[in-house]
């Protein structure tokens, strides 16, 4: 660990800090100033820009950051309700083509920079740990086939078909080790899986799996809870996410009980909002949701962070409310944010998850 410390202080007063949201933050979480140039450009997706898989489930080194996310909503034998979240970013120092091979891990390459965030939220309760390590010296990293991503100890990987998933994480008196089975296929977001962040058209290519089971053990203090539910997984990748100006984002995934389900967030500044969505519909093709097709309201704060929500999608006579249960769901990482399950009540029943970030200093 003091290693670890050792290569990361370095890597970060290498990289810069900076108190402002650049378009060249660490996956758009804050400002961090790019000081490298090189000739090979860095990749941006735009409209026209197709997914190709399994390739976009492996990284993207010629686009500035990306990441893998999951959200669960589980419960324990005992039906008390648990939710869950994995994250890995990376963050490119300098671009490299896809067709280039990764440098030696001899030469000591600083091409790129991996975070990692596991949290657990149970009775109120929030366990977070973060992980850092410099890309290409083999500590961190991710492949496409098979599909693996991992940093250190905390890994998730794929079988063959790459459609059950085996993900382990831990951190200071609690860890998981769980089974993912895949049910559907990937969901395109935006146009084709472009999605805009902006009225302006800058964007990222943005898929998820919205249909997986879990089930497995986490360890909270020595007690082993055997949990299962459902899961939402989210893959994004681009090289300019936050625009000059835009202050952070409110992010949304929810699974209904009618078996519809929603993605929409929120990008702010000081002149307003960019507002888009996804609506999944029980049956049918997944439906593109722009600003003028959703509504969103804060109407409760708990610590200066936006705790209950209204939501609505008139054309599909949605009207609910979101709320975070009881607690302090704040991921006290390098770059804070918020994350935790919300509860969905109105027209329609369910759960999800949020993640708000711009909040915290």
């Amino acid at each position: 660990m003091i290693r670890h410390g050792m290569l990361l202080l370095t890597l970060f007063v290498f990289l810069g800090c900076s108190s402002d949201n650049s378009d060249e933050g660490f996956a758009g979480l804050a400002g961090v100033e790019q000081s490298v140039r090189l000739d090979t450009p860095y990749l941006q997706p735009g409209s026209g820009d197709q997914l190709n898989f399994p390739e976009d489930f492996g990284p993207h080194p010629q686009h500035r950051i990306e990441w893998w996310y999951l959200t669960a909503n589980l419960e324990t034998t005992k039906g008390e309700p648990l939710g869950l979240q994995w994250t890995q970013f990376r963050q490119a120092l300098q671009p490299r083509a896809v067709s280039e091979s990764a440098p030696a891990a001899t030469d000591w390459p600083l091409q790129a920079a991996w975070m990692a965030h596991a949290a657990v939220s149970w009775k109120g309760q929030h366990y977070f740990a973060e992980k850092l390590a410099r890309g290409d010296v083999g500590n961190a990293g991710a492949t496409a086939a098979p599909f693996q991503v991992w940093l250190d100890n905390w890994l998730l990987s794929g079988n063959e078909a790459n459609d059950r998933w085996q993900l382990q994480a831990a951190g200071d008196g609690w860890n998981y080790d769980l089974t993912l089975t895949i049910e559907g296929e990937p969901v395109a977001h935006g146009e084709a899986g472009f999605s805009a962040k902006s009225a302006s058209g800058e964007g990222s290519m943005y898929f998820s799996l919205v249909d997986i089971a879990i089930a497995g053990e986490v360890t909270l203090g020595g007690e082993v809870l055997e949990v299962r539910g459902k899961g939402w997984f989210d893959r994004e990748w681009s090289s300019q996410l936050l625009k000059t100006g835009q202050k952070g984002w409110d992010w949304f995934a929810l699974h209904l009980n009618s078996g519809d389900k929603l993605m929409a967030f929120r990008l702010r500044d000081e002149s307003g909002s960019f507002l888009s969505g996804t609506w999944l519909p029980a049956k049918g093709a997944p439906v593109p949701l722009g600003a003028d097709e959703l509504n969103l309201k804060e109407l409760e704060r708990r610590e200066g962070v936006p705790v209950r929500w209204q939501l609505s999608v008139p054309d599909y006579h949605l009207a609910i409310e979101l709320s975070a249960p009881p607690g302090d769901y704040l991921n006290s990482g390098l770059y804070p944010y918020w994350e935790s399950p919300v509860s969905v009540s109105g027209s329609h029943q369910g759960e999800g998850y949020m993640e708000l970030t711009g909040y915290a200093d």
